[in-house]
């Protein structure tokens, strides 16, 4: 099996230029994942603070994951656009979820809260189709470990981040924790503008001509991309269900405490770190669908099993197994997009699918709330497995494309 050796062995001869882009957006990666994390490790408290029911918490999910989703499309299209100012567009991506937390830890009314949720999805959708379309540009026949690079910053920010959250909730009020988030946030997005000045310099994108609007079109017809997105869609309802629910489980039903809380979201987290740059390079060297297809079914099962585990070692084993396919998948699943769509397309190929699988995606941690309040919050860990394991059904007949188009 492949090591992290074999990771810095591929990366060899990439030139300055490249190294450095990789290096800045795998950094960028870190600094959104932070405030990515943040949003279920406070969402315990933001639910006693604000006197949210079980649908109010499952919208706010909702609507950060709507306004992503809806707006990863034109966003990816304006990547696709604006080559040259994609350092500007990553920065400001940076700059808005900060912004977004400030105005969550002001607001004293649930409408304030989801207005900054939504918020947060905007600064999401701003950064990943133009962080993956430059990767998988500069790295087309090493689209999948490039991207599983970038997802290690990720990787690391997700088991480093509740920690840290989880110890400021514990000495600070979760507004104040929200607040300061501006600073980390104008910081951040100031490094990446500066880290990536000159690396889009002189790379014009295009005009949106007929024979691009008619690609996109040609993709989302395209059978292989069509049933990769509706397996996407199903893995993001299953993890969209963990990420709302299992912290209102282990504060509310287990009694942790918010440090407590991070540490079970850092283990669910802290395995990708090693497990991202194994499963690009088995997906590279083997193709999509030989690490796809098992890494769906088995991570429906964990998923269940976080309903009969018990606490403690039980729950932390299972919750560790399932860090190893948590966060990887989803960069597999993105390269095997890419490797539909073609050059030209790739940022707008990220919106397109993101776009196509909200729209089974956004309400389900409100019908989850619904399953919660009817059969017991460990139902929604039962139908979050369920999502995976059809997932893997769907993709099961799929084909992925091997090599590169673009």
């Amino acid at each position: 099996m492949p090591k992290l050796r074999d990771l810095v062995t591929a990366l060899r001869g990439l030139g300055s230029e490249r190294l450095r882009l990789l290096s800045v957006l795998t950094g960028g990666h870190f600094a959104i994942h932070w405030f990515q994390q943040l949003f279920p490790v406070v969402l315990p408290s933001m639910k006693t603070g604000l006197g949210l029911n079980d649908v109010q918490v499952g919208a706010l999910s909702s609507v950060r994951q709507l306004t992503q989703g809806t707006l990863d499309l034109p966003l990816g299209m304006l990547a696709d656009s604006m080559v040259r100012h994609r350092a500007l567009i990553l920065a400001s991506a940076l700059v808005l979820m900060g912004t977004a937390y400030l105005l969550m830890g002001i607001s004293a009314f649930f409408y304030w809260a989801l207005l900054g949720a939504g918020l947060v999805g905007l600064g999401t959708a701003l950064w990943h189709p133009a962080a993956a379309a430059s990767l998988s540009n500069r790295f087309p026949e090493r689209r999948a470990t490039a991207l599983a690079v970038h997802g290690m910053g990720a990787t690391i920010s997700d088991t480093i981040t509740p920690l840290g959250v989880g110890l400021l909730l514990v000495t600070l009020p979760w507004q104040t924790v929200l607040g300061l988030q501006l600073l980390p946030g104008l910081l951040a997005g100031f490094l990446v503008w500066y880290g990536l000045g000159g690396l889009f310099t002189g790379r014009d994108g295009h005009r949106w001509r007929f024979a691009e609007i008619r690609e996109i079109a040609d993709l989302a017809r395209n059978s292989v991309f069509i049933g990769i997105s509706l397996a996407r869609g199903l893995m993001q309802m299953g993890r969209l269900v963990i990420l709302t629910f299992l912290p209102i489980y282990l504060q509310e039903h287990l009694g942790y405490s918010p440090f407590a809380l991070g540490g079970y979201f850092a283990l669910l987290h802290a395995m990708g770190t090693v497990s991202q740059p194994v499963l690009g390079l088995l997906s590279d060297r083997f193709g999509r669908k030989a690490v796809m297809f098992p890494s769906f079914m088995t991570l429906g099962l964990l998923f269940v099993l976080l309903a009969v585990a018990g606490p403690g070692i039980q729950l932390g084993l299972v919750v560790g197994a399932i860090g190893l396919f948590f966060y990887t998948l989803l960069n597999i699943i993105d390269a095997a997009v890419m490797d539909v769509a073609g050059s030209k397309i790739q940022a707008s190929s990220y919106g397109l699918t993101s776009l196509v699988t909200q729209v089974v995606v956004f309400p389900t941690p409100i019908v989850a709330g619904f399953f919660v309040g009817d059969y017991g919050i460990k139902s929604a860990f039962l139908l979050a497995g369920a999502f995976l394991i059809l997932g893997g059904l769907i993709l099961a007949p799929v084909k992925p494309y091997r090599g590169v188009r673009g």
